[in-house]
């Protein structure tokens, strides 16, 4: 199954879970993508695919400006992983395709 498709994800963060919408459009070994939440929209930078992993960059605008680095992987349906946010450390990323 590819790992391309829009999932419903929960970033367990500082500020109380922050549930969006997660977009990947896969190119080859590469995706474009975004997050939309309740903090805005977020494009998904520098996007690689290595089988069912992914990874990307994404810039954070609302409440501080921050680059999160960002993986996942994407098992069936299920997509789990983290998003690291500088000196708050890593944050649990959970969803599932919608």
């Amino acid at each position: 199954m590819s790992v391309a498709g829009t999932y419903n994800v929960t970033v367990q963060s500082p500020m109380g879970d922050q549930a969006g919408t997660f977009t990947v459009v896969v190119d080859g070994d590469t995706f474009t993508g975004s997050l939309n939440g309740a903090l805005g929209s977020m494009t998904a930078d520098n996007g690689k695919v290595s089988g069912n992993t992914l990874t990307w960059q994404m810039e954070m605008k609302v409440p501080m400006p921050m680059t999160l680095d960002c993986e996942a992987t994407v098992d069936g349906d299920a997509i789990t992983g983290k998003v690291t946010a500088g000196m708050f450390g890593s944050m649990p990323l959970t969803g599932t395709r919608a």
